[in-house]
């Protein structure tokens, strides 16, 4: 296990490409016990309440590959302070520390956020179809919807990360509409 006094932070979506705080040490990561899913419908960054958009949470079962960063104990109260007041915008995700085990084989206590399940902005687990028309039709304080699942895509490539339901709507995406190249943003 790590040192008590280090940090760490899980990111599985967004904070892949856009952690928005200083770390000292970013590794790759895995999490047992939660997937990544879209399973949250955005009424903020990626839709409105009237045209919601997906956006991703942790949902309980399988794993998941993301990013651990290790935050300086003097950075530790203005990180968390900042994240969550980005992830909890509308309490759709419960703040958890979770075990992970980083790429060199350490385990740590990361915090991160997790789907909420009783929340009503929870969407579960849409059909592949119905999540690429709600993601293609939605856009939010920060952008498209679509932007946001290429961004997450786009990394997980980078990191030689597959995660079939993502790289499955992503294909769905590119065969009905086209390729997309959107930028980054939250």
């Amino acid at each position: 296990m790590s040192d008590a006094a280090e940090k760490w932070v899980f990111g599985y979506g967004s904070l892949l490409w856009r952690p928005g705080f200083d770390f000292a040490e970013r590794a790759r990561a895995l999490l047992r016990g939660y997937h990544r899913s879209f399973c949250i419908y955005s009424h903020h960054y990626r839709g409105t309440p009237e045209n919601p958009g997906l956006v991703l949470g942790l949902n309980s079962g399988g794993d998941c590959v993301g990013n651990a960063f290790r935050i300086a104990p003097e950075n530790w109260n203005a990180v968390k302070a900042y994240l969550d007041e980005r992830e909890l915008v509308t309490n759709t995700y419960i703040p958890a520390d979770v075990e992970v085990e980083l790429e060199d084989g350490r385990t740590v206590i990361a915090h991160t956020y997790v789907a909420d399940p009783t929340h009503q902005q929870y969407a579960g687990n849409l059909p592949v179809r119905t999540a690429v028309e709600i993601i293609v039709a939605a856009h939010g304080s920060v952008g498209p919807n679509l932007e946001y699942l290429e961004n997450t895509v786009l990394h997980l490539d980078e990191m030689g990360i597959v995660d079939p339901p993502l790289h499955d709507l992503m294909d769905l995406v590119r065969r009905e509409y086209g390729e997309i190249n959107m930028g980054a943003g939250i």
